[in-house]
């Protein structure tokens, strides 16, 4: 569900969606790359630091990978602070793919957010939300205790995925990490 905006780069006018940013993607952490490239090539403008308008869990699963959780005003949860970018559809198709939609890995939904230093809610953005499949097992996990942000302290300790053992796909390792009862 994207808004209409315009993105000023060398190509024409094009219908954007609202992305709501939340870990690894944002600025000083280690997906933040895949943001530059597309605000390089025109396909991502950012709008600033946002926060979501209704608590949500955000946690850390293995490797310290942050995932905000589609349980709104779950107790234990915050209003997640994040960024805010306008991506093109085919900066859409790229951040789909590291986020793994079609693996069950995240879910691209909607969600409210507002500047972080008040103003109107904005709508039509959208959020990567932990899989459905095993959002609920991995907020039992984190003892129902989830960050206002992913931070310095937050990532400490996270693992790019190049470095992860190469032996479980991703929902795999979830999996281990839920049923686990020990900290990763």
């Amino acid at each position: 569900m994207g808004i209409e905006i315009q993105i000023n780069c060398n190509r024409t006018s094009t219908t954007t969606t609202l992305i709501f940013t939340y870990g690894t993607l944002k600025r000083g952490f280690s997906n933040h790359v895949l943001m530059q490239d597309l605000i390089k090539s025109g396909d991502a403008v950012l709008y600033g630091v946002y926060r979501t308008v209704e608590n949500y869990p955000l946690v850390c699963g293995p490797y310290r990978v942050p995932f905000l959780l589609n349980l709104p005003d779950a107790t234990g949860s915050h209003r997640v602070t994040g960024e805010l970018y306008a991506v093109s559809a085919q900066g859409l198709s790229r951040l789909d793919e590291l986020e793994g939609t079609n693996r069950g890995h995240y879910e691209r939904l909607p969600i409210k957010v507002e500047p972080i230093n008040g103003g109107d809610a904005v709508y039509g953005v959208e959020a990567y939300y932990g899989h459905r499949s095993y959002a609920m097992e991995m907020w039992k996990r984190s003892g129902k205790r989830g960050y206002g942000v992913y931070g310095e302290k937050e990532a400490k300790g996270y693992v790019k995925r190049k470095d992860r053992p190469q032996n479980l796909n991703f929902l795999e390792q979830i999996n281990v990490f839920v049923s686990s009862c020990s900290d990763n």
